[in-house]
Order: structure tokens, then sequence, then C-alpha cells
């Protein structure tokens, strides 16, 4: 099993930034698309689904710009 004793490449360090990126955006998503479909009274399957799209969004555009953040970084 390989060991990694240095410092984490470039690569790594942006795809570590994308991926908290993401998940930080997914969870935001959740908190503001919930407030925002249940202010726009949706329910059931229609719920689920804005929900999803919002936080998929979210997810991807908060992931570019740490993706981004953390390349300027490098």
């Amino acid at each position: 099993m390989p060991q990694h004793y240095g410092q984490p490449s470039c690569f790594d360090k942006v795809k570590f930034g994308v991926m908290i990126g993401f998940a930080v955006g997914m969870s935001s998503g959740a908190l503001f698309g919930t407030y925002s479909a249940f202010r726009m009274g949706l329910r059931g399957r229609e719920l689920l689904s804005t929900v999803g799209k919002i936080m998929l969004q979210g997810g991807g555009t908060f992931g570019v710009f740490m993706g981004i953040g953390s390349a300027i970084r490098c």
C-alpha cells in the first residue's frame, strides 16, 4: 500500500476544494430550497423535485468557485 508522506499535489487541493464546496452548497441549497418551496406552497413530489434541483445547482456553483479558489492558492 503506497504511503503519502509529502504535501498534497495541486490537483488534490483543487479536488478537495470542489468536494467541500459541493457539500456546503448542497447543505445551503437544502435549507434555502426547502424554505423557498414551502413559501411557494409546494408539497410532495413537487417539493422534493424543486429542493433537489436547488441543492444540485447550489452545490455545483459553490463547488466550482471553491475549486477555482483552491487553484488560485496553489
